[in-house]
């Protein structure tokens, strides 16, 4: 057993099965999967009042915007950085129960905290400057393309025959090989979903939930791709190895829900852009991993319909002077509509379900 092996528990417990067949189970994706969910839970769960409680010893508080909803000004002083809490839960996660001899385990992992340095170089700007503006939008943008050109050049250089294909949903084979243009198509995906999430994360636990609507369906989705059977039943493109990925999805989904238990309305702790960048950073690495880049756009929908609103509001007010929202991401127009916070949380929350669903019956309308 190599070092680098030690942490695994496959590895540690799966050769025992001759002593006891009952660790024949470490085997399972199933099984390690969800105990990745259990094991990120309780991590986010039980560390969440201390890391609330160090969050606001280092004054890493919450800047209210002048022009936001006054239903927000009671939040200003909230923690936030609380991504901190999601990134460690799923970090240690996947280092005890995910494949560390898989690419796809790493990949993972160099997305979620390389996004992650982003939003907390971020985040940490915007409590030394003690206002709401942080990392300037040029550098901040400059250091997602990077990281991304530096995933996707992973990605492309250990390509596989699928590697650059284009599948859209409803469609059994791949509509366009993108070829070497699969790159910058990679790094807007990357930058635009990380942004997406960011923009998404302005009401108590609207994001959190989102994204783990998001990440159950990719579970379900990384099994099956990385299965011979299910995936040749279903013609869906099969990836060897990318069922390792079902982990890394629970992980994340265990570590936003002992999260949300703090991030609910009335909220003690935000992500952050800490928390933003880093997740939407992670499910488009993930998406890219198992050819479901489109079918993100799908399973993410609340998140670009989000993002687009900021787009059609900033062109609108250039190019005419005039505002399609009373205030843009779209969540806020509806609260300046009168709408509370949490009604506007759980109706975007059962949107986002109700993509999840079309998503996955995309599977079997092919």
């Amino acid at each position: 057993m190599r070092t680098g092996e030690l942490i695994v528990l496959k590895e540690l417990f799966y050769p025992l099965v001759n002593r006891l067949t009952f660790f024949n189970i470490f085997q399972y994706i199933t099984f390690r999967a969800a105990y990745a969910a259990v094991t990120a839970l309780i991590i986010s769960f039980v560390l969440g009042p201390s890391v609330i409680a160090l969050l606001k010893n280092v004054s890493a508080r919450q800047k209210i915007r002048e022009d936001g909803p006054e239903t927000h000004r009671a939040k200003s002083g909230t923690p936030i950085m609380g991504g901190l809490l999601i990134i460690l839960s799923v970090v240690v996660s996947v280092l005890l129960w995910q494949d560390l001899r898989s690419l796809h385990t790493w990949l993972g992992l160099f997305g979620l905290v390389g996004f992650g340095i982003i939003g907390f170089v971020d985040d940490a700007l915007k409590i030394f400057r003690r206002n709401s503006e942080g990392l300037r939008a040029g550098f901040k943008f400059s250091g997602q393309v990077i990281l991304s050109l530096l995933i996707v050049m992973v990605l492309y250089s250990t390509r596989n025959e699928h590697t650059t294909l284009l599948y859209l949903p409803f469609l059994k084979y791949p509509v366009l090989d993108l070829s070497i243009m699969y790159i910058p198509f990679a790094i807007v995906l990357l930058v635009g979903l990380s942004n997406a999430v960011n923009l998404t994360d302005g009401l108590d636990g609207l994001a959190t939930g989102l994204v783990i609507l998001v990440a159950v369906t990719f579970a379900l989705l990384a099994y099956l791709t990385g299965r011979v059977d299910y995936s040749e039943y279903l013609q869906i493109p099969y990836i060897e190895g990318s069922g390792e990925l079902t982990i890394l999805c629970l992980a994340v989904v265990g570590a936003c829900v002992g999260f949300l238990w703090y991030n609910s309305h009335p909220a003690e702790v935000f992500m952050g852009d800490t928390g933003s960048l880093a997740l939407g950073g992670v499910l488009a690495v993930i998406a890219m991993m198992i050819k479901k880049e489109i079918l993100l756009i799908i399973v993410g929908g609340v998140f670009v319909v989000e993002a687009a609103s900021v787009i059609i509001q900033v062109v609108s007010f250039k190019l005419t002077g005039k505002r399609v929202f009373r205030m843009a991401p779209l969540h806020h127009h509806f609260e300046m509509m009168g709408w509370a916070e949490s009604k506007v949380v759980i109706r975007f929350w059962i949107l986002g379900g109700l993509f999840a669903i079309v998503s996955l019956s995309t599977l079997k309308i092919q």
